[in-house]
């Protein structure tokens, strides 16, 4: 595939209006939005006049990185017309704030960890022509993928983007899908932050860049395998087993995802021509980018509102190249319509998070609640929307399978790994995380965990069970590329097969099974050990509600009636 360049570095000390001024005192780096992409030199002066160095710059969307001092450079430098505004681009803080944000979410994705599950009942095998271990990818059932991949199974002229942690293109349900070629890793590894702390961790690689197929977080890794993993008669089977993956890496290894690589690895994938981009996170520091944020000092003002404005530029970029954007609706348990106070943010710098007031008409959860992204619910096996699973008719566009470890409250399913999503795990996550001993037998703590093997020869995979939103948009990304597969035209601009993003939302939302809300609408969760926060409200009808949009994603629907949309 031919790669336009739209990232490009610029000579130490140099720019297009000549020699930068030196800094002084501590700098830092920082994200700098032009007013318009084509007046980069109007930007570059403005930069240089407040002090900064510009060290690269993305063009399609026109976005500076930016070398300044550390106190006052957001603001001067956002005061110039060619500008929008300026956000730091790395994380200032200790090790004790990262480690509570990425506690915070493995407590939803990985409830079942030390939580002593029940023992499921013993359930059938998987069934003929489908991959070993597909008997326990109940999601696979519920979108119908375990039949539509008669008619379709997906082609691997179909490009699907992982925007996550990575991936492990050696896993042998993802390698015979992968591609290596395209993908990228557009984060560098952040060993001690500012301030000294420890943040991703120690730097596995020569100049803490890791190589394109690895993966040392693991999420990204288990999103990948429900789009995408072979039909290859060993470990599981994606909803789309035929496509291709590229890993266009935006989040860190300790599992934060910040600006200038997200919007780096979106622009890419757009670039050279991805069908399908997910995206499983939000953007940190903030789980809500206000506007108009009172309890703001001005630089954060500046940098919510650099978030919000870039994001979605260059969500609006992919979505004119071509691209379907898929995104998690996240685990807060809460209407996006009716946010309650955010607590969480700032993540960065530590203990800076505070009670504040979310204003629903400019406050965002980016990306999910950009223009452009078909946002997806969490559902259970039993298709009771998720506990911890965001929702509202404001947002809310598919829902789908991403796990609910307290679902079937009553039964002897209740709290099993079995009720939760289990998918492609890098053997080296799951030997730091103690699930496998250094000659890859699985621990005693790995088996509570649900964590399974397969060999083959000499192949050997290693799976994992997580929950979330996060693995609800890949069951939803799966299906659209199969509709791309099916419905897709040659790409005139790049190899591979295309088709407009808006034909790919059509036919999701119109083949997609219908759900009504629950009887009585308010659920509440208390019965299963939740407090009345999680209590949720579902308003709309069967066609179209805020538990489940437009209905939960049906990939048979999609390629048999498909056609009759678009």
């Amino acid at each position: 595939m031919a790669v336009a360049a739209t990232v490009s570095l610029i000579a130490a000390g140099t720019s297009a209006a000549g020699a930068a001024p030196a800094t002084t005192g501590p700098t830092t780096e920082y994200t700098v939005l032009l007013e318009e992409p084509g007046n980069r030199d109007f930007a570059i002066d403005a930069v240089e006049a407040a002090g900064g160095e510009v060290v690269r710059s993305n063009d399609a969307v026109g976005l500076l990185t930016v070398k300044a001092p550390a106190n006052g450079f957001a603001e001067k430098v956002s005061a110039s017309s060619a500008i929008v505004g300026a956000a730091r681009s790395k994380p200032i803080g200790h090790a004790p704030a990262a480690k509570a944000e990425k506690t915070k979410r493995d407590n939803v994705e990985k409830e079942n960890r030390g939580a002593k599950p029940n023992k499921a009942p013993a359930q059938q095998g998987s069934t003929a022509g489908m991959d070993p271990l597909d008997g326990d990818l109940w999601g696979l059932n519920l979108v119908r993928s375990n039949i539509a991949r008669a008619k379709q199974a997906g082609d691997k002229r179909v490009y699907v983007g992982v925007l996550d942690t990575g991936v492990d293109g050696s896993h042998p349900d993802i390698a015979p899908n992968f591609n290596n070629e395209l993908s990228r890793n557009f984060t560098i590894d952040i060993p001690n932050d500012s301030d000294g702390g420890v943040f991703d961790g120690p730097c596995e690689f020569r100049g803490c860049v890791d190589p394109a197929n690895w993966d040392d977080g693991g999420h990204g890794t288990h999103v990948a395998g429900t789009i995408g993993a072979a039909a290859n008669g060993f470990g599981i089977s994606g909803v789309a087993p035929g496509v291709s993956l590229v890993n266009i890496r935006g989040g860190q290894d300790a599992g934060s995802f910040f600006l200038t690589p997200v919007v780096d690895a979106i622009t890419y994938g757009a670039d050279i021509g991805l069908d399908v981009i997910n995206m499983s996170f939000y953007v940190d520091p903030w789980y809500m980018n206000c506007a108009n944020d009172p309890t703001a000092s001005a630089e954060e003002q500046l940098e919510q509102r650099t978030i919000i404005a870039t994001v979605q530029r260059a969500l609006n970029y992919a979505h004119r190249k071509g691209v379907t954007l898929i995104g998690a609706g996240g685990n807060n348990h809460e209407d996006l319509g009716k946010p309650r106070q955010d607590t969480v943010s700032p993540n960065y710098p530590p203990g800076h998070n505070r009670p504040r007031p979310v204003d629903n008409a400019t406050c965002l959860n980016l990306p999910t609640e950009g223009n452009h992204v078909i946002s997806v619910s969490s559902l259970g096996p039993s298709t009771a929307k998720a506990d911890y699973s965001n929702y509202g008719v404001e947002q809310t566009a598919l829902s789908a399978p991403g796990g609910y470890f307290r679902d079937y409250f009553g039964t002897p399913w209740y709290r099993t790994n079995e009720n939760m999503i289990l998918s492609t795990y890098p053997r080296n996550v799951a030997l730091a995380e103690g699930n496998i001993d250094e000659a890859g037998n699985i621990t005693q703590i790995g088996l509570d965990a649900g964590v399974k093997k397969a060999v083959q020869g000499d192949k050997v995979g290693y799976y994992q069970y997580l929950q979330g939103t996060s693995m609800a948009a890949p069951h939803a990304a799966g299906v659209a590329a199969l509709v791309v597969s099916e419905y897709g035209k040659k790409d005139k601009k790049n190899p591979g097969l295309t088709l407009d993003p808006d034909k790919v939302e059509k036919v999701l939302y119109k083949t997609a099974t219908q759900r009504a809300c629950p009887n009585p609408r308010t659920v509440s969760y208390v019965n299963v050990g939740r407090t009345p926060e999680f209590d949720a409200t579902c308003e709309g009808d069967a066609k179209f509600n805020g538990f489940y949009g437009h209905g939960i994603v049906d990939a048979y629907g999609a390629v048999t009636r498909g056609k009759q949309f678009l």
